[in-house]
């Protein structure tokens, strides 16, 4: 029996370690989405793209690249560089991504898709189910919503990044998220 593809919206490398192979023991063909145009600068940008790329290589999967436009994430979130971590402007960029995944899953004909964001331990799992199955409806596919933080996940993920010497960086990826963080 053939596993169903799903795309899986990654943020990072350490992010996608484990979903990705969750995806798997559920019965799914991650086909990897790296669509991130919130990551500020450029060169850490490169370094996550880099990390992605070495973690779909070891786990044998595809990875597509979304393009990198961060006029188009300055547009999106004028307005809300001034609200606080995990505030509106970190909803908006959830929704930029999920949209651009959603229409990725669509052109490629995979009817379901995900995201890695969700492993992490500052985001917020209902809101992003939410915005991903608000999305899904939109444009008739199917959001999986899989709380990755769950049966350890979050400490899977990072002793796979660890054994793979992941670049692990230190901020959420925006420009805004930097200031929270230094």
């Amino acid at each position: 029996m053939t596993a169903k593809k799903i795309l899986l919206h990654a943020c990072c490398g350490i992010c996608s370690a484990y979903p990705i192979l969750n995806l798997i023991e559920l019965g799914y063909e991650p086909v990897v989405y790296f669509f991130n145009p919130n990551i500020y600068p450029e060169a850490e940008y490169q370094k996550r793209l880099e990390m992605e790329k070495i973690l779909c290589e070891h786990h044998q999967c595809e990875l597509i690249v979304g393009d990198y436009d961060q006029q188009f994430y300055f547009d999106a979130v004028k307005g809300l560089e001034n609200e606080p971590e995990r505030g509106k402007r970190c909803e908006v960029c959830f929704e930029l991504r999920l949209e651009d995944t959603a229409k990725k899953a669509k052109e490629l004909g995979i009817d379901t898709f995900t995201t890695s964001i969700v492993i992490s331990p500052h985001k917020n799992f209902a809101l992003l189910s939410e915005i991903g199955e608000k999305i899904a409806k939109k444009y008739d596919l199917n959001y999986l919503a899989v709380d990755f933080k769950k049966k350890d996940g979050f400490l899977k993920t990072n002793k796979i990044s660890r054994e793979l010497n992941l670049y692990r960086q230190n901020y959420c990826g925006c420009k805004f998220s930097i200031r929270t963080n230094t």
